[in-house]
Parts: structure tokens; sequence; C-alpha cells
């Protein structure tokens, strides 16, 4: 019993709080009723612009770095395609600016071998006809300083393209 009657009186307190407040915003909302609209500017005037014809489509892109359009043109009428069905190789895993070139030795047959670290810091040898890098770069030539790969890169347009690229020696430049 003397729990409800002190949950009542709770009651009771916080209702009578209720009302003096509200007289207050009564009031207020009725002085704000009372005072005049402000006035609504007009909306305004748009001058229309000229329109204009765009007549560079046949010229380079100013988007795209003049190598790379260079090299799109010159491969638009070839049809290349990745090899999905290769099996991968070790190095296709790891984006090729994660490879170093560490070194070249020459292979008993002749051909240069190229020595790659990984990311793992594992050392792996790789020769021409090898794959390495993320867009299925081909090695087609290596040098005691460079490695040069053809990468299957998208064109843009459903097509794909080779891109010629190169991991360099560290400490070199070229």
């Amino acid at each position: 019993m003397r729990y409800q009657l002190t949950c009542l009186t709770c009651v009771l307190l916080l209702l009578s709080g209720c009302g003096s407040r509200t007289s207050v915003v009564n009031q207020e909302m009725e002085s704000i009723k009372n005072q005049p609209p402000l006035p609504v500017e007009k909306a305004p005037i748009f001058e229309t612009t000229p329109s204009f014809q765009y007549g560079a489509q046949n010229l380079r892109s100013p988007f795209l770095p003049s190598s790379l359009y260079t090299e799109l043109k010159v491969m638009a009428g070839k049809r290349v395609y990745p090899n999905f069905s290769r099996a991968q190789q070790p190095l296709e895993v790891y984006p090729l600016e994660s490879l170093a070139m560490k070194g070249t030795l020459r292979g008993a047959n002749g051909n240069d071998i190229a020595l790659i670290q990984a990311p793992d810091s594992q050392i792996y040898r790789v020769q021409a006809g090898n794959y390495m890098g993320l867009n299925q770069g081909r090695i087609v030539k290596i040098s005691p300083t460079k490695i040069d790969l053809l990468e299957v890169i998208s064109d843009g347009n459903g097509g794909y393209v080779e891109r010629p690229r190169a991991l360099v020696l560290l400490g070199q430049t070229s």
C-alpha cells in the first residue's frame, strides 16, 4: 500500500509540472501567430546557356596518359584475351609493384634467369615465358638490369590489350 501511495504521489508531481509549462508555450504560440507574415522573395530567373557541340572526340583523350593512349591506339586492331584456364604460377599472386628483381644468372643453355624476391622474402627464379604479377604478365626479355613483361589488361570496352611493363633491378634506373 505504501508503494502505491509513493507512485501516485510521483505521478501527480510530474503532471503538475507539465501544466505550468503548457500555459507558457501556448502564450508564445499565440504571440507568434499574431506577428505579420514575412514577405517571400521571388524566384530568380535563370538565363539559358547556349548549347555546345563537342568536336574533338577523334583526338587524344586529355584524361589518358599519352603512353597509354598510344598503346591503346596501336593495340586497337589486335584481339588479346587472357588465358584463365592456364595454371597460375607462384609469382602471379603478388602485385608486380611488390616484387623486387635481385639479379640475373646465366642458365646452362645460355638463357638468362632472373632472381625475384616476393613480399614473403622468398627468392624465385624466372625466365622468358614465365608469368608474374596480377595481370598475367608474361616475361618476354631478361637483361642484366631489367625484366620486360607484357600484361593483359582490360581496355574498358569489354576487350583486352597487352601493356608493356618492366621490373628494374633495385638501385638501377632506366
